[in-house]
């Protein structure tokens, strides 16, 4: 009985963690460069009673959905749409380096160049900072340069860093709750030196509402099942309790 309980109970605990990530994507179906959240489920051993079941690991409960997103030119220096499998490296809130395909790039009140949503952008010797310029240039490896405030019409454009672009192909990796990919067990990607990034163009998100409707009624139609084992459960928990309650008068 305890171990129809302990299934009927992990399988409810997945199914809240999969209609949260599908929430998530949702919401994100108009976030520039997100990648659709997908929910892992380890395989465990319970107590070492030998039963099999699944549930979401707390510390990698989302990966990320590598199918691209739609690119649309914006004309904009400061927008890149990474080509393939490249990423791009960030600094996260805790300093760690991180992975994002969000290319609206803007430089903050400091010259810190950053993301969309805040995220210093990685360059060759760590964050990118720019100096004040009258012209911004991103090439197709990712090289940034720019004309110094103050040049002359003439003058040409000066190398400043060049954005950290890799790919994650073959590296273990898992998706965190800032939308932003981490190598699992910590640790960064190496540089993809053949990565290319679009320079002008932004790439949407890679969510399809439709699907993620059909996905969302499945997974309550789950949700619902589960339910029932565990009501199920309890009543013959409660028969059990009876028969055994009359045969004791």
């Amino acid at each position: 009985m305890d171990k129809l309980v302990y299934t009927a109970a992990t399988g409810l605990a997945a199914r809240m963690a999969a209609q949260a990530a599908i929430a998530n994507n949702m919401a994100n179906a108009s976030t520039t460069g997100f990648r659709a959240d997908l929910v892992n489920f380890d395989q465990l051993d319970v107590s070492g009673q030998g039963l099999d079941t699944r549930r979401p690991t707390s510390e990698d409960v989302i990966n990320a959905d590598f199918k691209p997103g739609t690119v649309q030119q914006t004309g904009r220096p400061l927008d890149v749409s990474m080509d393939g499998q490249a990423w791009l490296a960030v600094q996260s809130a805790d300093g760690t380096e991180a992975y994002t395909r969000r290319g609206d790039l803007q430089i903050s009140a400091t010259g810190v160049l950053e993301t969309g949503d805040g995220f210093p952008v990685m360059g060759s010797g760590g964050p990118i900072t720019v100096p004040p310029a009258d012209k911004i240039e991103i090439a197709s490896d990712g090289t940034l340069s720019i004309k110094p405030l103050g040049s002359a019409a003439d003058a040409p454009m000066q190398k400043i860093d060049q954005l950290k672009l890799v790919s994650p192909v073959g590296a273990q990796t898992a998706k965190g709750l800032d939308n932003l990919l981490y190598v699992k067990g910590g640790g960064t990607l190496p540089q993809d030196l053949t990565a290319k990034v679009q320079s002008g163009a932004l790439e949407g998100s890679n969510v399809d509402m439709t699907q993620a409707l059909v996905d969302m009624i499945e997974n309550q139609r789950a949700y619902e099942v589960q339910a029932n084992l565990l009501k199920n459960a309890k009543d013959m928990d409660q028969g059990g309790a009876s028969v055994m309650s009359l045969q004791s008068s």
